[in-house]
């Protein structure tokens, strides 16, 4: 699966390049040609019926003194919001499927 997200020079490119349904478990490739380059790894565990922990870990590399001072929003706060905004949606589509007739 290969899909892209951003625009301009946060346009990033993302491969999955490991997928596992029984661990639970998918790595990414994402390149970002302006900026930076790295994996995203994300692990999840079944709390119950109706919850999931998600533990998601970013590895990145800049490729520009511009994709340096980019890596910042990878830690802290900046990071907590990016991270919130894919759970919205995600929470979204998923209500939007099962909820589909």
């Amino acid at each position: 699966m290969v899909f892209t997200t951003g625009t301009g020079e946060d346009f990033t490119i993302w491969s999955l390049v490991d997928f596992d349904t029984v661990g639970y478990y998918s790595r990414y490739s994402r390149v970002t040609p302006a900026l930076r380059a790295g994996t995203v790894e994300v692990r999840c565990e079944s709390i119950d019926d109706a919850t999931t922990n998600v533990d998601v870990t970013y590895t990145m590399t800049a490729l520009t003194d511009k994709g340096k001072k980019s890596l910042k929003s990878f830690a802290g706060k900046p990071f907590e919001d990016m991270i919130d905004s894919w759970k919205q949606s995600i929470d979204q589509q998923l209500t939007a499927l099962l909820s589909a007739p």
